[in-house]
C-alpha cells in the first residue's frame, strides 16, 4: 500500500511553472454571473459557508431563463475573443513554450 501512494513532492516535481506573461483564460457566462451575484448572496445569507455560496449561485444560475442569460453569454463571448487575440499575440511574439491548459 505504501508503494501506491505518492507524496505531494513527487507529484509537483515535474510540473512546469506558468509563464506570468501568458494571457489569462476567458471566463464562462456562469463565472460572470457568479462574480456579479456573489456579494448579493453573502449579504442575503450572513455567515454562510463558502461551499453554500457556490451551491446557491448554481441554483440561481439554473433558475435563470435563456433570455436572462444572454448578457452573461455575450460577455463570455467577448472575453473568449479577447483571450484568443491575446493568445495569438503571445504565441506570435516567440512564446512557443506556451501550452494551453485544457479544462
Amino acid at each position: 500500500m505504501a508503494k501506491e501512494t505518492k507524496t505531494r513532492k513527487a507529484k509537483t516535481a515535474g510540473r512546469r511553472k506558468k509563464d506570468p506573461n501568458a494571457p489569462k483564460r476567458s471566463l464562462s457566462a456562469y463565472m460572470f454571473f457568479a462574480n456579479e451575484q456573489r456579494e448579493t448572496v453573502r449579504s442575503e445569507n450572513p455567515g454562510i459557508a463558502f461551499g453554500q455560496v457556490g451551491k446557491l449561485l448554481g441554483e440561481r444560475w439554473k433558475a435563470l431563463s435563456a433570455k436572462d442569460k444572454i448578457p452573461y453569454e455575450t460577455r463570455a463571448a467577448q472575453d473568449k475573443k479577447r483571450y484568443e487575440d491575446e493568445k495569438a499575440s503571445y504565441l506570435a511574439n516567440g512564446s512557443a513554450d506556451f501550452e494551453e491548459e485544457e479544462e
